[in-house]
């Protein structure tokens, strides 16, 4: 998708999108007020704060007790973290991290911090 163009050793695609006129003008105050050195200028910074800001989360596939002892692990090290931050570091579906968290309180292995 799109065509190679670039300098010997900086290889890039040229990708085409369609943009309303109101898109358009906007981008033109924004070169024409100098923060932006031309329209592709702002283009790249665009896509390149958008992917900065965007993640995929990935999860791996374990069993649950692999998943208990990983989360039972983690707050020991960690001492208090929220599920969501035990979800992402772990790699774990969040959904199982908040019921093995819940597993853990009902046996006596985890208590809420106020």
């Amino acid at each position: 998708m799109g065509a190679d163009v670039g300098v010997a050793g900086s290889i890039g695609k040229v990708v085409g999108t369609k943009l309303t006129s109101n898109e358009i003008d906007q981008i033109n105050r924004l070169v024409a007020a100098g923060l932006y050195l031309n329209h592709s200028d702002f283009m790249r910074q665009a896509v390149r704060e958008k992917l900065a800001a965007t993640k995929v989360i990935e999860s791996r596939d374990v069993d649950y007790e692999t998943a208990k002892k990983e989360v039972a692990g983690y707050f020991k090290r960690r001492g208090e973290a929220y599920a969501s931050d035990a979800s992402l570091d772990l790699e774990l579906d969040y959904e199982l991290v908040c019921k093995i968290m819940d597993d853990l309180k009902t046996e006596g292995q985890m208590e809420v911090i106020p």
